[in-house]
């Protein structure tokens, strides 16, 4: 089969409940478009029945778009499950999203029209580029939290961007499987390492506003938080060990 465009990445822990609402959405929307996808569902080492759930959607609702459930135990934590879903993409961009759905699939135009352009290798999304785009709100000192964090992150690692938070990233495979190779963050701060990488190997990162609107059962929380500045530290020891050379090195090659 040719590869598709687009591989939809989905990590998902503990998610049966809303994953059924969030796959017929879509797999309604990518069905609706020209081009050939797939959708990649990640069960992060769930205690429920994430699996059989995302396996038996995809089983009932086959279609044009090709559909695939990863799974493994025990619980690894985001960065790896999306780490596991770029090393397994077919497409030739790769795009994770939260499970929740809470940037809704509808702007996904928005990551996609710099890649297709040749403008960009990763393009993310935003939440604050535009605080008009936000429907529902975090609580407030969530939304606080996060925003200290930003702050924090741009003083430990250089990095001018507004939001490395906002789960909807995409990127071209061609980068994204060094990047996966050679990213070891597992939660919450997996996301700046990514971007990291990226920015230092030269590569043309682009962000971008999107609707984003908090969702209920949210798993990140105080602890989430605090895992964030821990990684944050271990980025900057590894950095300055050099840890990363050998990935940037392949990042700058295939760019």
């Amino acid at each position: 089969m040719p590869s598709p465009l687009l591989s939809f990445l989905v990590p998902a822990y503990n998610e049966s409940a809303r994953l059924g609402r969030t796959l017929e959405q879509v797999l309604t929307y990518l069905s609706a478009q020209s081009y050939q996808s797939e959708v990649i569902l990640i069960d992060d080492g769930s205690a429920d029945n994430t699996t059989e759930v995302a396996q038996a959607y995809f089983d009932s609702h086959a279609g044009p778009v090709a559909t695939r459930v990863l799974s493994y135990h025990p619980n690894r934590g985001k960065g790896y499950a999306v780490r596991q879903g770029l090393l397994a993409a077919r497409g030739q961009i790769a795009v994770f999203s939260d499970a929740d759905l809470s940037t809704p699939i509808t702007e996904l135009p928005l990551l996609l029209g710099p890649l297709l352009a040749g403008e960009a290798e990763v393009v993310f999304g935003s939440r604050a580029l535009d605080r008009s785009l936000i429907g529902t709100h975090q609580p407030w000192l969530r939304e606080q939290s996060g925003r200290f964090f930003n702050r924090v992150m741009r003083l430990v690692t250089g990095l001018p961007y507004h939001d490395t938070q906002c789960g909807f990233k995409a990127f071209r495979t061609t980068i994204a499987r060094p990047l996966a190779q050679g990213a070891v963050l597992d939660r919450f701060g997996f996301d700046v390492e990514l971007l990291w990488l990226a920015h230092r190997a030269g590569l043309r990162l682009r962000e971008v506003p999107v609707r984003w609107d908090d969702a209920a059962g949210s798993k990140v929380g105080l602890l989430s938080g605090l895992d964030g500045f821990r990684e944050l530290r271990q980025l900057r020891r590894r950095a300055r060990r050099g840890e990363y050379a050998e990935t940037l090195a392949k990042l700058r090659a295939g760019r």
